[in-house]
């Protein structure tokens, strides 16, 4: 790319096609991060191009930060999304954003876009910790100070005052039908952001909210979906790969795998795009397709990122390509939590694992250890309890989960004297400060283990009651910082052996 290469936009003919234009927008999107753009965009651009409707473009709104929006605005609301893989890289413009805009800039406005009876979808991908809720109730937190202030009046700050604002408006004025649409990793993501929206509402003084909470259970639907693609974070050299593969210059271009999967509930109050053009999956088995994703993928990816940075390892690839963590990945998988879980109907485990380990070793993504294992905290929340109690209250030692904890314990609150590496210090969690504060005086890992799981109930209450567990994972917390991350997957390897079936024995023999 030289200085003279003309800006990606309208006027500009890249390389590749470009979606669009689209003047119409259905679908208000908040969090118009990178992962939005490779999934919901991609998949909203296939409807359109395959039915030829002009009333879904998206409205994205980003949190805080200017740099996606701006650079959108200067391209006419266009990007690239970076498909890679070992045999290259494939782009694509999905075209299908009208427009962009800050959220803490103008709260009133994202209230204002929610009430429009234009949108008709408000979709959503703010992370687990953009809902606001406490983790050991499940319930919204309204100690938390932008809730409270929220719920005192004015512009709305967080993603659920901003929802249940927005419905109170609609309620008042239009009264059209809406949808809610999240795209995060909660269990039960749609019922779980209907609860929290409710309880907002309900917390409002005296009879303010009654007409909304009508409205909402007789007009507001919201479905559960689960996403899954792998997006990592975009780099200088992807920007300059991408704008020279354009023949334009991109200044927020997205990566990408090539393996892309929606499912989703089919619940919508005022119609939805064809979704389905893109591969999206409409089904009732969503919560299944919930549970293998958020156990098989996510929580052994947790597993291989916590490893591969306490090895060294900056990449997934790098690190599921050590022989032992690829071991401790297949254990974790096949042994502890595929058993804690119902696969969808259609789609067999054996196949999918052969999926996952063919995404993970995707050493052209350059996907970072560091930004796997960042917010463990909420992420393990997510993962790592149902599949743990299974397997304790049937008499078994998840010992490669306990692992997996040792491993988040080692990189975020080493014990003094134990140095977890770079890549472990740059992973960042709203709970670092907290474990900080435990290790700095722990004498061993019990006493990290039962401050933070017990004593913070880091991962819920249940868990925090299994002294066994505990025990376990204090123990594998010594055995890293005393005789390195190596010699810890080899007890957790040679234990869970020990305890397995002989029919398992002969299977992995």
């Amino acid at each position: 790319m030289t200085s003279d290469t003309p800006r990606l936009g309208r006027s500009v003919r890249p390389a590749v096609p470009v979606g669009g234009p689209h003047r119409s927008a259905g679908i208000l999107h908040l969090g118009l991060g990178s992962f939005h753009r490779a999934h919901q965009a991609v998949y909203t651009a296939a409807a359109l191009a395959a039915d030829g409707v002009d009333h879904w473009g998206i409205v994205g709104v980003a949190s805080r930060s200017r740099n996606v929006v701006d650079a959108l605005r200067a391209q006419d609301m266009l990007y690239a999304v970076a498909e890679i893989s070992p045999e290259g890289t494939t782009l694509s413009i999905p075209g299908v954003h009208t427009d962009a805009f800050v959220g803490n800039d103008d709260r009133a406005r994202v209230v204002r876009t929610i009430a429009d009876p234009a949108i008709r979808i408000v979709t959503l991908t703010v992370t687990e910790n953009g809902y606001s809720y406490s983790p050991s109730t499940g319930s919204l937190d309204v100690t938390d100070p932008v809730v409270m202030s929220d719920l005192r009046g004015g512009d709305p700050q967080s993603t659920i005052g901003q929802l249940a604002r927005g419905i109170q408006q609609r309620a008042a004025a239009s009264g059209a039908p809406l949808t809610v649409l999240s795209c995060d990793n909660l269990a039960a993501n749609g019922s779980h952001t209907r609860r929290l929206v409710r309880e907002f509402l309900q917390s409002l003084p005296g009879a303010e909210a009654s007409e909304a909470l009508a409205y909402l259970d007789a007009h507001v639907s919201f479905p559960s979906s689960m996403v899954d693609r792998i997006v990592p974070a975009t780099t200088p050299g992807l920007r300059e790969r991408v704008s020279e593969m354009l023949g334009a210059r991109d200044d927020v271009p997205v990566p990408a795998e090539p393996f892309t999967m929606w499912a989703i509930e089919d619940d919508f109050a005022a119609g939805r795009p064809a979704w389905e053009a893109g591969g999206a999956v409409f089904s009732n088995e969503v919560g299944r397709y919930e549970d293998m994703k958020v156990r098989l993928l996510n929580g052994t990816h947790s597993l291989i990122a916590y490893l591969g940075a306490l090895h060294g390892a900056e990449t997934i690839p790098d690190a599921v390509g050590m022989d032992d963590i690829e071991s401790a990945a297949r254990v974790v998988l096949a042994d502890e939590y595929h058993p804690s879980l119902q696969m969808p109907s259609g789609v067999d485990f054996a196949d999918y694992e052969r999926d996952l380990f063919r995404r993970w070793d995707n050493s052209a993504l350059g996907h970072r250890t560091t930004q796997v294992g960042t917010d463990g905290s909420v992420k393990l929340r997510q993962r790592i309890p149902e599949p743990a109690l299974q397997a304790l209250e049937g008499g078994r030692m998840p010992h490669m989960i306990a692992l997996t904890v040792a491993g988040y314990l080692s990189c975020l609150a080493p014990l003094p004297g134990f140095e977890p590496g770079r890549f472990a210090d740059e992973m960042t969690d709203a709970a670092r400060p907290r474990l900080t504060e435990i290790s700095a005086s722990a004498r061993s890992g019990a006493e990290v283990a039962e401050a933070s799981i017990t004593g913070l109930q880091l991962f819920g209450a249940a868990l925090a009651e299994r002294d066994d567990f505990v025990a376990r994972v204090g123990e594998l917390v010594d055995t890293i910082a005393r005789d390195g991350v190596r010699a810890a997957i080899g007890e957790s390897l040679a234990a869970a052996e020990a305890q397995s079936t002989p029919a398992r024995r002969e299977v992995s023999a």
